[in-house]
């Protein structure tokens, strides 16, 4: 079995284009059926805050894996100088069950939620093929961090100017140099909200806050999930999601307009209807709604990748 943490993850490196296209063939691998995917367990304990969530899958296509993603969120953590979550992943032979590999990797979760991101965003952008972007990005941990470096992966030269903000004070050396000339630092959200037209929600907000209408025309990408009260995003159409089920549960954004506005599974659109059936077609020019629970298949896919390029280039431990 081979074991690889987040040393030999940034090693093999990190491609976003690649990992955007391996995070699609997940979705159209999904929307053949070529996939399971049972509910993520949640794991309490007696302090509220702290959890630890099973995510099982199969995701057939080329690269046929099974595993399971077990990662721990103790938000408590910081306070003592550890990471808030702790992230391992397990990979199976569908053939025959073997155990494949061990990834103990806190950076494979940041890099399937930015990727995932991804899709939606390519999508986005490709529907508005003569806009300029302005980005905003709530929350400069290392999940804010990663969506900033996808971004301006797949942007390019159409990312015209980016805002960040957080709750402590951000350094401005922390911003990658490649983009420090178009990076501001706002002092309030709602500035940084107002002016951007793509906005990442990547905080670990205990209350939700954003309670006013994006600019019209805006990708929300709520990566967090807790971040928008209902009368921010109440009036939204093109809400997608990467899976109903899993995604209307566990006092999410969606979970409280579907119980506080109707919100209902046919009212919404998944991230198959983007990818297989261009789903932002019938939504021209309107505000985009973005929130993906995060599917154990893209774990599984992403990890799978890596693992093959560790095999490729001699990266890892080989257990016996």
């Amino acid at each position: 079995m081979l074991y690889l943490n987040d040393s030999h993850i940034t090693e093999a490196g990190v491609d976003w284009v690649k990992l955007a296209g391996i995070a699609e063939d997940a979705v159209r691998a999904m929307d053949r059926g070529e996939y399971a995917a049972p509910l993520k367990t949640y794991l309490r304990f007696p302090e509220p805050g702290n959890r630890i969530i099973a995510t099982p899958a199969y995701l057939g296509g080329p690269h046929p894996l099974a595993g399971i993603k077990w990662i721990a969120g103790f938000p408590g953590n910081i306070k003592n100088g550890q990471p808030r979550a702790h992230n391992a992943i397990i990979l199976n032979d569908p053939e025959n069950g073997l155990p494949l590999a061990f990834l103990r990797c806190n950076l494979l979760n940041g890099l399937r939620a930015a990727a995932v991101s991804g899709v939606m965003l390519r999508a986005y952008a490709d529907s508005r093929p003569d806009q300029d972007i302005r980005l905003g990005i709530i929350g400069w941990g290392p999940i804010g961090r990663l969506h900033l470096d996808m971004c301006a992966a797949l942007l390019g030269s159409r990312l015209k100017e980016i805002t960040l903000y957080d709750l402590r004070d951000i350094d401005p050396q922390s911003v990658p140099e490649a983009v420090r000339g178009r990076t501001a630092i706002a002092s309030d959200w709602r500035k940084l909200y107002r002016r951007s037209s793509v906005i990442a929600t990547c905080t670990v907000s205990a209350e939700r806050y954003i309670d006013e209408p994006a600019a019209p025309g805006s990708l929300l990408l709520n990566v967090s999930l807790r971040d928008f009260k209902p009368e921010g995003v109440a009036g939204v159409r093109a809400v997608i999601v990467d899976d109903w089920r899993e995604v209307c549960r566990e006092n999410t954004d969606i979970e409280l307009l579907h119980l506080r506005h109707g919100l209902r599974e046919e009212d919404v659109r998944t991230l198959a209807d983007l990818v297989c059936r261009d789903a932002l077609a019938e939504f021209s020019g309107e505000t985009v709604f973005f929130n993906p629970m995060g599917l154990g298949i893209f774990d599984i896919a992403i990890a799978g990748h890596f693992c093959r390029e560790a095999v490729k280039r001699g990266l890892g431990i080989e257990l016996p």
